[in-house]
């Protein structure tokens, strides 16, 4: 299966991230780029966005690059710093990049930004690469 095609099939049955408001802006071997709009009921009491906001946007451009060679891959570990508030109606995008690509592990690193290019968050995983193909 294409890149494509396995990002098509995990997030058609991935009702969070649909209803996150995540778009694909682009995929392919190893790296994934999404796109999402933050609206009022993703803000904590201070008034910016939930820290599991940046989180989870980060996490679905992660699940879809390390799946993306055709084998299904799991996280197993990942970190993020913030680096800057997000405010209702600011325009995330996520861009997955792949750092390395073993048998069993692979890393990547997910920079969150704003329209204006300026970054929010700095995310990292690892995944574990289990033996099953995609079909």
């Amino acid at each position: 299966m294409s890149p494509e095609q396995i990002f098509h099939r995990m997030f058609d049955n991935d009702p969070f991230s649909q209803w996150m408001g995540m778009e694909l802006v682009s995929v392919g071997s190893g790296a994934c780029t999404l796109m999402m709009a933050v609206r009022k009921e993703m803000l904590n009491g201070f008034g910016v966005a939930h820290g599991g906001i940046t989180f989870s946007l980060a996490d679905s451009a992660f699940a879809f690059a390390c799946n993306s060679h055709g084998r299904h891959a799991v996280s197993i570990h990942c970190t993020i710093e913030h680096a800057a508030p997000v405010r209702e109606g600011d325009l995330l995008t996520a861009e997955a990049t792949e750092e390395h690509l073993g048998n069993s592990l692979s890393n990547y690193a997910i920079r969150v930004t704003k329209a204006d290019g300026s970054p929010v968050a700095f995310f990292r995983g690892i995944a574990y690469r289990k033996k099953t193909a995609w079909e």
